[in-house]
């Protein structure tokens, strides 16, 4: 679903904001982009530079936050951010930041947690009964992420929603060919949202 809204990533610069291990910055490398990786956690960045290394990919891979990137303005084509702003309290400065590195034209492609679904349910129940990691986590609804794009100058050009069934494998069997349907039909009970912007 988010390469719908990358589209081809083929001579692109490319920030992977929240980049873990590596791995989706190494799909877009393999597919063309010249990908650049920024993420909190140091232990992610060795991780993600041993993973390039190995595969024999020149991606550049820093230890940074989405509030402070470390990278000049206007320098990418395409900026993506997966699952990073549910554990950010207030996304203002992240997006901010995103549409200062963004050239003119350029776009956000973002993969954030639904706050309508069962599966946010059981994310708060995680948290409100021990998980530190939930309990210190957000859900942003679709107007939400919307509004912070708004805010940073950017141009909302699509959302789309995935994954409407619960965590149950019978479930999935039974509506995984309905997904995507649904994504086009609303956003209520998504447990995974993607949105794109675009810089003016």
């Amino acid at each position: 679903m988010l390469f719908d809204f990358i589209g081809d990533p083929n001579d692109r610069d490319i920030l992977d904001i929240g980049c873990g291990d590596g791995t989706f910055a190494l799909t877009l490398a393999s597919r063309g982009g010249r990908v650049s990786g920024v993420d909190a956690s140091p232990a992610m960045i060795v991780a993600a530079t041993q993973r390039a290394r190995a595969a024999g990919d020149a991606i550049s891979f820093q230890q940074g936050r989405a509030q402070e990137l470390p990278f000049g303005d206007a320098q990418f084509d395409i900026v993506v951010a997966k699952t990073i702003f549910c554990f950010v309290d207030d996304p203002t400065g992240s997006f901010a930041e995103i549409s200062r590195v963004l050239r003119p034209g350029g776009r956000l492609v973002i993969g954030e947690l639904g706050r309508w679904s069962f599966w946010a349910l059981h994310r708060y129940l995680r948290g409100k009964f021990g998980s530190p990691l939930w309990r210190r986590g957000h859900s942003w609804t679709a107007g939400q992420l919307s509004g912070f794009a708004r805010g940073a100058g950017l141009q909302v050009t699509g959302i789309r929603g995935a994954v409407y069934f619960p965590r149950c494998r019978i479930a999935a069997r039974l509506m995984a060919g309905f997904d995507s349907r649904l994504g086009r039909l609303t956003l209520f009970g998504a447990a995974f949202i993607a949105m794109a912007a675009r810089k003016p």
